[in-house]
């Protein structure tokens, strides 16, 4: 059974987190379950949401480099 793990920065879903991440999984588990020719039920999908903050580009965190625009 496929387990898909996605990492975002908290912030980029911050204004409806459950909706987000609802269109996102439903997306993501029907192109493994057709491509991979099994169930939906099969794929399972995890969140991991991190802070802009904690988050770095190079030497720099996603917070900083948002910050400077």
């Amino acid at each position: 059974m496929p387990f898909v793990t996605i990492r975002i920065v908290k912030e980029v879903i911050a204004d409806d987190p459950v909706a987000k991440k609802t269109a996102m999984s439903a997306k993501i588990v029907a192109a493994i379950a057709e491509t991979a020719g099994i169930s939906k039920d099969d794929v399972w999908v995890v969140f991991e949401e991190i802070a802009a903050r904690d988050w770095f580009v190079g030497d720099h965190s996603v917070q900083a480099l948002r910050d400077k625009g």
